[in-house]
């Protein structure tokens, strides 16, 4: 059987009965950082989405990794209950590291929220719901 684990939006808080990863995947990463901080010094007022949001729309983060494989797959809940996956595999079973394969894992999935999140504030703009 593989590994199974779970996270709360609480980085460090884990559902009973999972084993947590030995690190914690941080959810805003680097990258955004900057982008935010340039929109931000160029005095971008428009709405948007930022990170934060991305974050805050998180409500569980769960991994599976896939037994005799090298294949990671993250599931991201959504505050309501939408989810999203992002997956991993190392082409050589000998790079493959879970932690690693984790990270790209949940990168992967949380790029696909930015789509949706993004396709809900086009929405509300549309309908001058903001």
């Amino acid at each position: 059987m593989g590994q199974s684990y779970s996270a709360t939006n609480s980085r460090n808080h884990f559902a009973p009965g999972h084993k947590p990863p030995e690190e914690t995947i941080p959810l805003m990463d680097a990258n955004e950082a900057v982008v935010e901080q340039m929109i931000q010094n160029k005095g971008l007022t428009a709405p948007r989405l930022t990170p934060q949001q991305i974050d805050a729309a998180i409500k569980r983060i769960q991994y599976y990794v896939f037994p005799d494989s090298t294949l990671t797959v993250c599931a991201i809940t959504l505050q309501n209950g939408f989810i999203v996956t992002g997956e991993s595999a190392a082409a050589s079973p000998e790079n493959f590291n879970e932690e690693i394969g984790k990270k790209v894992a949940f990168d992967n999935a949380r790029q696909k929220i930015w789509a949706f999140e993004g396709y809900l504030l086009r929405e509300r703009l549309h309908h001058g719901a903001i």
